[in-house]
């Protein structure tokens, strides 16, 4: 059973991709999951926008089974990262509108604990590696996490979210000026920005970004209209997938040449 799915690259960056995946095991659909329900809050596409960044050296590390068996991206204690906001758990039990996953009883705290070890585990022991392999080869690498997300979804956030949301966990997890130069290449692309808003970044940033151990965080959630037609995940909508491919293109360039001047 593949787990993880690892595109292994020598430059110091890894980009992580940890919901793209909407794999669903026989053992999960027999706990009472609705199939059909299970995958709406895909990172529809996201591992085909970062494709590119393998030609730029770049490690890309995902996972192929949809965030609805676990929550990679979750603290595996059960903590929620938003306190008192809405939020979906460690293994989500409503979609993002609040829709109800399950036909029957949640998951157990035994299902859930088998979870994390056949799913949670074997990921970050993948992502740890290649951050670890990179960071003693380099001195220092930079962790990018890679997501998107409806750009309206009342019971997350108010109003409309903006293009580009850029986290660092309030700047604990990455250098501010690896941040700055993210948000200038943002910017540059004419969409709405903004940085350590409505989300500041998952369990993933905010654990392993550890800018004094060499370590730089940065979660990147794009508003989904970017690059899609949010109406229909199904349309492949080459236009705007090429012209939001553009503007990645943009930000990871400059990440690694915030990592090489810093080296130099």
């Amino acid at each position: 059973m593949t787990t993880w799915v690892l595109q292994e690259g020598d430059r110091p960056l890894v980009i992580s991709l940890p919901h793209t995946g909407t794999d669903l095991p026989p053992a999960v659909l027999a706990q009472g999951v609705r199939a059909d329900l299970a995958i709406v809050d895909t990172d529809w596409r996201v591992d085909q926008l970062y494709d590119f960044a393998r030609s730029l050296g770049a490690t890309l590390v995902r996972t192929p089974f949809s965030r609805s068996v676990i929550d990679v991206n979750r603290d595996p204690s059960g903590a929620s990262l938003y306190p008192g906001q809405a939020t979906t758990g460690l293994v989500p039990t409503t979609t993002f509108d609040g829709t109800r996953l399950y036909t029957g009883p949640d998951p157990s705290g035994e299902a859930i604990a088998q979870r994390r070890q056949d799913y949670f585990d074997p990921y970050h022991a993948a992502l740890g590696t290649q951050i670890d392999r990179l960071r003693h080869r380099h001195g220092r690498v930079v962790l990018y996490d890679a997501h998107s997300i409806r750009s309206d979804v009342p019971r997350l956030f108010a109003g409309t979210l903006p293009v580009f949301n850029i986290g660092t966990f309030g700047g604990a997890a990455a250098d501010p000026v690896l941040a700055e130069r993210v948000g200038t290449a943002c910017l540059a692309t004419g969409e709405s920005v903004v940085l350590n808003g409505r989300f500041q970044g998952g369990w993933i940033t905010r654990h392993y970004g550890r800018p004094s151990h060499g370590v730089h965080a940065v979660q990147m959630e794009l508003a989904q209209r970017l690059y899609m037609n949010e109406a229909d995940p199904a349309d492949p909508a080459p236009e705007q997938f090429e012209r939001a491919e553009a503007m990645l293109r943009r930000v990871i360039t400059a990440i690694l040449g915030w990592v090489d001047a810093d080296r130099d």
